[in-house]
């Protein structure tokens, strides 16, 4: 869909990698992605894949998968890609129907992913990168969290940073646990000064759309059973100042909970909220063409009270149908009184691009400084 026209004259010396194709001297060298200016203020972006068969790119949410063409008769396969300004995003390499991450790209997300950004894409600090054979490290203090409300069985991490403090719940714990090291990047960021001591509960879905769509049972069972459960292990926490995390139908769920159990949540760090979603809207053609901000804008319709809400709102600046959807809800939270922070992150609808998001304005619900997008 975004892949340019092959061709096989001159090779990447545009990209910086001298050398023929598909030779050893040139392998040796290689380092993808690498992007180059295009005349319309974007990106061209080189992806390489080295194998014996064809190979296609597979982008998580931006675009359609892109076919990539072989260099000649050799092992080089290649894909000029063009990208908008300001973006960074999760891809990895189809071949014969099994998942890679890019060999030659360092900053991995998890076993079969990378990720890449355009060079005017904003830096992460405090994530590192790491490469699909890295293990990534997890917390020592888990809790099996059986039955109840919600049913069947879940193992949720609980992880003190700096010596413990506010209880951060993320939810879609496993992504940040298994795909991006949170853990690191938490402890980085709590180093660096750049928010206050937390502890981090790694909270599992196992069926997010039942879970997390304005379900008041999660939220039930998040106070009557699990932080109970977090309190008994003894790991150093401040349940009184929770902040909840939370991601696409994570972030609709975090701003709910808000709403319906303000003496639970206060704080709230919000990417990309599902705020399209209605009872069946996910079961439609046209999930996202509905009235903007869905539920969540009905139930804040002529409300006022929220004074004691802080929450921070982060969405794509590439998710163009998502904009008009969380800039309603935006909106509305502000004019009920709530403490609101609105950013706008560069990426598409990906987790990729919410990392540093998701540091920044959790440490600004605990009250950092605002800091500059």
């Amino acid at each position: 869909m975004r892949g340019l026209a092959a061709g096989t004259k001159g090779g990447f010396g545009e990209f910086g990698l001298p050398g023929t194709p598909g030779t050893d001297a040139f392998w040796a060298a290689v380092r993808t992605p690498v992007s180059v200016p295009a005349g319309d203020g974007g990106w061209v972006t080189l992806f390489l894949w080295r194998g014996p068969g064809a190979a296609s790119i597979d982008f998580e949410s931006w675009s359609e998968p892109v076919r990539l063409d072989r260099w000649g008769d050799t092992d080089c396969w290649y894909a000029r890609v063009r990208m908008p300004a300001r973006l960074r995003v999760t891809y990895r390499f189809l071949v014969d129907g099994a998942a890679f991450a890019d060999p030659f790209n360092p900053a991995g997300a998890g076993g079969d992913r990378s990720v890449a950004a355009t060079p005017d894409a904003p830096a992460q600090p405090y994530w590192p990168d790491l490469g699909a054979e890295d293990v990534l490290p997890l917390p020592r203090t888990r809790i099996r969290w059986n039955g109840g409300r919600l049913g069947g069985r879940r193992t949720v991490r609980v992880h003190p940073v700096g010596g413990g403090g506010p209880l951060v719940l993320l939810l879609d714990g496993d992504d940040w646990l298994y795909l991006h090291p949170a853990t690191t990047a938490f402890e980085s960021a709590v180093a660096a000064g750049a928010m206050p001591p937390v502890t981090l509960v790694f909270l599992p879905a196992k069926d997010r759309a039942a879970e997390f769509g304005c379900r008041p049972e999660l939220w039930e069972a998040v106070r009557d059973e699990l932080l109970p459960l977090v309190a008994e292990t003894g790991v150093p926490a401040d349940p009184d100042r929770l902040v909840v995390a939370g991601q696409s139908l994570g972030g609709l769920s975090a701003l709910y909970a808000a709403l319906e159990f303000p003496d639970l949540v206060s704080r709230v760090a919000c990417q990309s909220g599902a705020f399209w979603w209605t009872p069946g809207a996910a079961g439609l053609a046209n999930p996202l063409g509905g009235p903007a901000g869905g539920t969540v804008a009905a139930r804040l319709r002529g409300r006022s009270g929220l004074s004691g809400l802080r929450v921070a709102f982060d969405v794509g600046e590439h998710e163009t149908r998502m904009l008009p959807h969380c800039a309603r809800v935006e909106e509305l939270t502000e004019r009920a009184g709530a403490t609101v922070r609105v950013s706008r992150s560069a990426s598409h609808h990906d987790r990729a691009g919410w990392r540093h998001a998701l540091l920044r304005d959790v440490a600004w619900t605990l009250g950092a400084p605002p800091e500059e997008d």
